[in-house]
C-alpha cells in the first residue's frame, strides 16, 4: 500500500544541515503492521511525519497505491491526508468526554448524529472502553486516554494508521492495551498500520514487517519472522533470547549447537522426537523462549551427546529448525565445526 523510496530530509543546523533521513526505501504491505524501529534521534518521527504528509522530503517519493504523493495539488493532497489516521497522544480535549473526543472530527465534517453515534459506539466497543465514554480524560489512565486517541484517528476509517511511539510513558498494562487496539484496528478494520518505537517489545508483540532505523538509514528489514531465523539478524539480536552458558555446562557435551525453533510443532515436538529418534541425548545449555506475536520462538543453545549427534542437528534443520553447529574441543574450549 505505501512505498518509500529513496527518501532524504534535511534540517538547518548551527555547523550545516542536520540529515535525519538518508536515502530511506521501506515498503509497507497492505493490511499489514510495520514496525520502525530506531533509538532517539534515528530519524523515525521525521519518518511519520512524511508518510503522513504532513512535511515534504528534500527528495525521493512516496506512494499510496502506487500514486505519486509529491505532485499532489493542495486539494488533492488534503483528501490524501484524509486517509492518513494520526494518533495523536495527549491530544484530547479536557472538556469533552471520551466519545466526545472521538466525535470530534466527525462534527467538523458534518457527519449527522445518527452515524456519529453508531461509529463512535463502534469504536469504543473496538478500544474496550464503552463504560467509559461519559469519561472525561482527567478521569481516565494515561492508556485509556491513548486508546481513545487511537480510536480518535480511526473514526474516519482511514486506510493507513500512523502511531509514532505510541506506547511511550505508559505502564505494561496501558501499553498492552494500545498495542491489542492497533492489532484490532489491522484485523477487525482492514487497517494498514505503521508503527514508529525504541521499544523491540512493540514490534515483538504486533508487528508482522519490521525496519530498523539508525541515524537516518534503514540498516535491516523485512518479513520479522524470517528475519529471526537469520543469524547474522541485528533484529534476531534483539528480540530472541540471549544465550549465556557457563563453560562447564559447555564442555559436558560432543556437540553444541545453537537452534532456533519457530511455530508450535517446531519448539514442542523438534527436540524430544530427535532424541528418541537418533538415540542423543539433547540437553538444553541456555537461552530461552519467547512469542513473536502469537508465535512461540525459541533460541536454545543445546548440549547434545551420542555417535548420531550431527545426523540429530541436520534432522532438525531439514524440518525448518535454523542451526548453527560448534564443536567443544579440548579443555572445554569450543570451536567452530565446519
Amino acid at each position: 500500500m505505501i512505498t518509500v523510496e529513496n527518501l532524504t530530509k534535511s534540517f538547518p543546523g548551527d555547523g550545516g544541515p542536520v540529515h535525519a533521513l538518508q536515502d530511506v526505501t521501506l515498503d509497507v504491505p497492505a493490511g499489514s503492521i510495520t514496525g520502525v524501529v530506531g533509538p532517539a534521534g534515528s530519524g523515525k518521527s521525521t519518518l511519520a511525519r512524511l508518510v503522513a504528509l504532513q512535511d515534504r522530503p528534500d527528495s525521493g517519493v512516496i506512494r499510496f497505491d502506487g500514486f505519486n504523493t509529491s505532485g499532489l495539488d493542495p486539494r488533492r493532497l488534503r483528501a490524501a491526508r484524509r486517509r492518513i489516521g494520526v494518533v495523536q497522544r495527549g491530544g484530547l480535549l479536557e472538556q469533552r468526554t471520551a466519545a466526545g473526543n472521538i466525535a470530534l472530527p466527525l462534527e467538523q465534517a458534518g457527519v449527522d448524529g445518527p452515524q456519529r453515534r453508531e461509529k463512535v459506539g463502534r469504536l469504543l466497543d473496538l478500544i474496550g472502553l464503552t463504560d467509559k465514554a461519559a469519561h472525561y480524560p482527567e478521569a481516565l489512565t494515561p492508556g485509556q486516554q491513548a486508546r481513545v486517541a487511537v480510536a480518535r484517528a480511526l473514526v474516519g476509517d482511514p486506510g493507513l494508521l500512523l502511531a509514532d511511539d505510541p506506547t511511550r510513558d505508559l505502564d505494561a498494562d496501558g501499553a498492552a492495551g494500545v498495542l491489542t487496539v492497533l492489532d484490532r484496528a489491522r484485523a477487525e478494520l482492514g487497517a494498514t498500520v505503521l508503527v514508529a518505537t525504541d521499544d523491540a517489545g512493540v514490534v515483538r508483540r504486533i508487528a508482522d514487517d519490521v525496519a530498523l532505523l539508525d541515524g537516518g538509514r534503514i540498516t535491516e528489514a523485512g518479513h520479522l519472522l524470517s528475519l529471526v531465523q537469520d543469524p547474522r539478524s541485528a533484529v534476531a539480536q534483539s528480540l530472541l533470547p540471549e544465550i549465556d552458558a557457563p563453560k562447564a555446562a559447555k564442555a559436558r557435551h560432543d556437540r553444541l549447537a545453537e537452534v532456533v525453533l519457530v511455530g508450535f510443532a517446531a519448539v514442542g515436538a523438534l527436540l524430544p522426537e530427535a532424541t528418541s529418534r537418533f538415540g542423543t541425548t539433547i540437553s538444553v545449555v541456555g537461552g530461552g523462549l519467547t512469542r513473536i506475536g502469537e508465535t512461540p520462538v525459541a533460541r536454545f543453545l543445546l548440549g547434545l551427546s551420542g555417535t548420531q549427534a550431527d545426523t540429530a542437528l541436520t534432522w532438525i534443520a531439514e524440518r525448518g529448525g535454523q542451526v548453527q553447529q560448534r564443536r567443544t574441543g579440548p579443555q572445554g574450549l569450543v570451536a567452530a565445526c565446519a
